[in-house]
């Protein structure tokens, strides 16, 4: 995962997509049910933070989503924990040696 990356107009491909829209129906469901900002109402669980990573991929492959979901999106980016994460990795060097695999 890298969160410094951007690729802006990046093209889904077509199962990729199906993933997407299958994260986004859950999104949708959860958001209307418990009424939001998060996916069970209004505080974190668990669930968000599993698809904190989610988020970021989204972000990195410059995925169009529907605005609920894009609010969604920038509720989760503006978690403290977030900030400190992308900080954090934005301080990583962009290759590390010790992670180089020799095939």
């Amino acid at each position: 995962m890298d969160i410094k990356a951007h690729f802006p107009n990046y093209k889904v491909w077509s199962r990729a997509q199906g993933d997407i829209d299958r994260i986004v129906a859950i999104w949708n469901e959860c958001l209307a049910t418990y009424g939001g900002p998060y996916l069970f109402g209004a505080q974190p669980c668990m669930a968000d933070a599993m698809f904190a990573p989610v988020v970021t991929r989204f972000l990195t492959y410059d995925v169009a989503l529907d605005p609920v979901c894009t609010a969604y999106c920038q509720t989760i980016m503006a978690l403290p924990a977030m900030q400190e994460w992308v900080a954090a990795a934005r301080l990583e060097p962009d290759e590390i040696d010790e992670l180089e695999a020799e095939f």
